[in-house]
């Protein structure tokens, strides 16, 4: 078979990148049939596996579908740019590929129940407080909703007016915007359609147990990056990139577990380690929003005005307004954006307008913008209340923002179990970590301040005499 546009390359990685090149210039058209794998494979002057590769990659982003027998086709694009492909990575020349990190292990498990004391308290589940979430039947009393029919866009126009201008103000480009169901699940769309099995991914460390075991099951592999306070630290980024990864998964702030937010200069070092690397996908989850009493220094902001490559910022809106809001919005590169459209049109098609339309009213709303700058300062003083009497009583904790803070300890396991015992549930942080030292979160969002130095005695005594966990 002979089409028209000119498929080229000598790798998979370069074939589905011009393969994508012609499906977003419009050269393949919508339907097309592809070469069957032999014939391109003779025309390119490669294997045949090569060529069947490269189709695999192309379906994994959204550019094609399989029409059985009949052969692959190139599917309807939604968006009407035509953006130019980002750069693939370089190969990675590792090939002693490091598998310790694809083997998740559950956080020490602990009793469901325990008569002994009575109810523990769940400082262990990550959660908001309920007390400070926005009334969400309100809201939905509230808003005009227009029923959707299959087909509508991915991103609904209210949500879209109002990231367009949030964004701005934080000096996030909006050239090109998408909607996914929460930051995990936008997350999963730009790796899975731009990465493949094997590939390895910098996260922070300690990091998200969701996105530590999401890697795994992607087939992918989570190289640690060493967080502080100020976020992730340049040397040992550079370190995973120079290692090979090929994607780097950072938190603007209220970062869990550590609650580290990235400051000023520590995003400009960032940005100049990233600077280096141009192929890497950058991805930034801002889940803190509206949470975190501190400014906004986006890494991506920052990087896509030095290097042309591939990037995203993912801003949800479940910490500030609810779990069940699952909705971010998806700012980025055309590329980036057009594969999680492309995404969603294999699969739900579009994030619900009736939750958008909800989300989008909660950040016009005037009134919940009061609630949540309360909530935000709330959440400020539990946190502080307990780092506060945990200092005072040696033990070595950080939490400078969002709902958690992140306590040293040298056995989790034990410190967990002694915690349940006093009626205290805690997360114990194995779930939570790649290559860095023992430790336990602990959620302070519904913790009242006045029981912050009950809990840090139970901490202390939790930890008896080991040192690990004091200054």
């Amino acid at each position: 078979m002979i089409i028209q546009y000119q498929v080229t390359g000598n790798t998979a990685a370069s074939i589905a990148d011009s393969l994508e090149r012609g499906v977003i210039s419009g050269s393949l058209a919508p339907s097309e049939l592809l070469p069957p794998i032999r014939d391109l494979a003779k025309l390119l002057e490669v294997s045949p596996g090569t060529v069947a590769s490269a189709y695999r990659l192309a379906r994994l982003r959204g550019l094609t579908v399989s029409d059985g027998r009949r052969g692959t086709r190139v599917r309807p694009w939604r968006r009407e740019t035509t953006p130019a492909p980002w750069p693939a990575p370089a190969p990675d020349t590792d090939t002693d590929t490091d598998n310790r990190y694809r083997n998740r292990l559950g956080e020490p498990s602990v009793p469901s129940s325990d008569a002994s004391h009575g109810q523990v308290v769940d400082l262990g589940s990550g959660n908001p407080d309920p007390e400070l979430l926005p009334d969400l039947a309100a809201t939905l009393h509230r808003i005009n909703y227009r029923p959707v029919s299959y087909g509508s866009p991915v991103l609904e126009a209210s949500l879209e007016q109002v990231a367009t201008t949030q964004l701005t103000a934080d000096g996030v480009p909006v050239d090109h915007l998408t909607c996914t169901f929460g930051a995990l699940d936008a997350i999963s769309r730009i790796l899975n359609s731009s990465l493949r099995p094997g590939d390895r991914v910098a996260i922070e460390d300690p990091g998200w147990p969701a996105l530590i075991n999401g890697l795994t099951q992607w087939g992918l592999v989570a190289v640690p990056v060493t967080v502080d306070d100020d976020g992730p630290v340049p040397d040992a980024l550079w370190e995973a990139l120079a290692g090979g990864a090929r994607a780097v998964v950072l938190t603007s702030r209220a970062q869990n577990p550590t609650g580290a937010s990235i400051t000023g200069d520590r995003a400009t070092a960032v940005v100049e380690v990233l600077a280096r690397y141009p192929g890497v996908i950058t991805i930034e989850d801002d889940h803190g929003h509206k949470i975190a009493n501190v400014d906004l220094h986006s890494i991506t902001a920052a990087h896509t005005k030095s290097l042309p490559g591939p990037w995203a910022f993912v801003r949800s809106a479940a910490k500030a307004y609810g779990p069940d809001l699952r909705v971010a919005i998806v700012a980025g590169d055309a590329t980036t954006v057009n594969r999680v459209d492309a995404s969603l049109d294999a699969s739900a098609g579009w994030v619900s307008h009736l939750l958008q339309q909800t989300v989008a009213d909660l950040w016009f709303d005037d009134a919940v913008a009061e609630l949540t700058r309360a909530a935000a300062n709330t959440y400020d003083d539990r946190r502080r209340a307990l780092l506060e009497h945990l200092t005072t009583a040696q033990i070595r904790a950080v939490g400078r923002t969002g709902l958690n803070i992140w306590v040293a300890v040298e056995d989790e396991a034990s410190c967990v179990a002694k915690l349940w015992e006093g009626g205290w549930r805690v997360a114990g942080g194995r779930a939570f970590r790649l290559a860095s030292e023992p430790g336990i979160r602990i959620t302070t969002a519904a913790l009242p301040v006045e029981q912050a130095p009950v809990l840090a005695k139970a901490v202390t005594e939790a930890l008896g005499t080991t040192s690990a966990g004091r200054y």
